[in-house]
């Protein structure tokens, strides 16, 4: 990377780290998101197939200050998981961040490398069974340069997850862009423009897009670096559901799973039958896209993908030894607080949804616990009186719920079939 706006990004990003991180807060809290949670990584990668003894080998490009690298490090250590996590970016502030936040957390697995993702072809690295690049490539000059770059160093049967912006979502950060283009020009020093934005935002009217667009905070609570990646980073490009799917397909790849799956199924905003008609003829794509444009709040894109064509393990739901587990909450709390009228409600930027629960739904999630198989759950549901036969046919159910939220995963399992 070299041209004008090269060194432009490369000066925001050692002037201001990105996101913003104290390592003292790392006593208090783990900060957990999408994509690169181990268990969205079994699950929807690896289909809860790859045995959890096998050693996972991670790379983060684009790392910045370590949110992603250190949720998936220290994952890794909580559950004993074998496996190096490599943290790549050219940012040395953002690695002086990352490196002490490893630090205060004792995690002694994560590889600190100096460079651009552009750089991996040749480069040594890898492979790796897992890639994680979150909120780097719509700042790329070529963002398709930079996924086949990955793909080149990507394991056979591993995959990637990937975050980009999208733009209904982003509404009125592209104007104010444009505005501190005029009135602070990306050639000035990044205190400068950081000073002209601030006073900006205090000014702007209330007809300003973005003030009226309550999703994105990062311009009021996201610090000094948080204001300016929102609105004066000097390159930012949203993507679409058609242009994300055309990029990924263009660098060889394939997506996997939309995250949360159920944000991108129009029939969960459209109960009309004449409508879910239409819906029904509908690609994955088609489907995906149309969610997008009648929703209007989607301010990033979430992927995990795989290679084009290669084998895609399937979450094994009708396995009797498979164990299903939650992505955070434990089933007795969840299941505890469940809604009397058989729904799950959930909201999404704002957009809630109430999803159809079966009626055993509490009565399984007061059982996963993250060790109970499926099998074992059916047996102890019998002992009170429930028929297996009931239980396997009402946990379709309480899956297409769950699983399409990203809350209700299958554990990876202990060993190899067989072993």
């Amino acid at each position: 990377m070299t041209d004008a706006t090269d060194h432009q990004l490369a000066a925001q990003y050692e002037a201001y780290p990105y996101p913003a991180r104290d390592p003292r807060e790392e006593a208090k809290r783990l900060i957990v998101g999408s994509p690169s949670h181990l268990r969205e990584i079994d699950h929807w990668i690896f289909g809860s197939r790859r045995p959890a003894s096998e050693p996972l080998r991670a790379l983060f490009a684009g790392g910045g200050s370590g949110d992603g690298t250190l949720m998936l490090a220290q994952q890794m250590a909580w559950a004993g998981r074998p496996g190096s996590v490599t943290w790549l970016d050219r940012s040395a502030a953002a690695r002086r961040v990352a490196e002490a936040r490893a630090a205060a957390r004792g995690l002694d697995t994560i590889r600190f490398e100096a460079g651009s993702l552009l750089d991996l072809p040749g480069s040594g690295l890898g492979p790796f069974d897992y890639i994680d690049c979150c909120g780097v490539l719509h700042h790329l000059p070529d963002p398709l340069e930079g996924l086949r770059a990955l793909v080149s160093v990507l394991a056979p049967g591993g995959g990637i997850g990937l975050m980009v912006y999208a733009p209904h979502g982003r509404t009125g950060v592209y104007m104010l862009q444009e505005a501190l283009r005029l009135l602070a020009p990306p050639e000035e020093p990044p205190a400068a423009r950081l000073d002209a934005a601030r006073r900006l935002w205090r000014q702007v009217p209330e007809t300003a897009w973005l003030r009226r667009n309550p999703w994105l905070t990062d311009h009021l609570s996201g610090g000094d670096a948080g204001l300016y990646d929102l609105l004066l980073n000097p390159r930012d490009v949203a993507f679409t559901v058609p242009a994300l799917d055309a990029l990924v397909r263009a660098a060889g790849l394939e997506i996997a799973c939309w995250v949360e799956p159920v944000r991108y199924d129009p029939d969960a905003y459209l109960p009309d039958p004449k409508l879910r008609a239409r819906t029904a003829g509908l690609d994955p794509v088609r489907r995906a896209a149309l969610a997008e444009a009648i929703t209007g709040n989607m301010g990033i894109h979430i992927v995990y993908c795989r290679r084009a064509g290669a084998p895609a393990p399937t979450p094994p739901w009708e396995d009797p030894a498979a164990v299903p587990v939650l992505r955070e909450m434990d089933g007795p709390t969840l299941a505890k607080g469940l809604p009397k009228d058989g729904t799950l409600p959930v909201t999404f930027d704002g957009l809630r949804v109430n999803l159809p629960l079966p009626r055993l739904a509490p009565a399984i999630l007061q059982r996963v616990d993250g060790r109970t198989s499926l099998g074992a759950i059916a047996d102890a549901l019998a002992a009170n009186g429930v028929s297996r036969e009931q239980f396997w046919r009402e946990l379709p159910a309480l899956r297409q719920a769950m699983e399409s939220m990203n809350r209700l995963l299958l554990a990876a399992p202990q060993a190899p079939p067989g072993a």
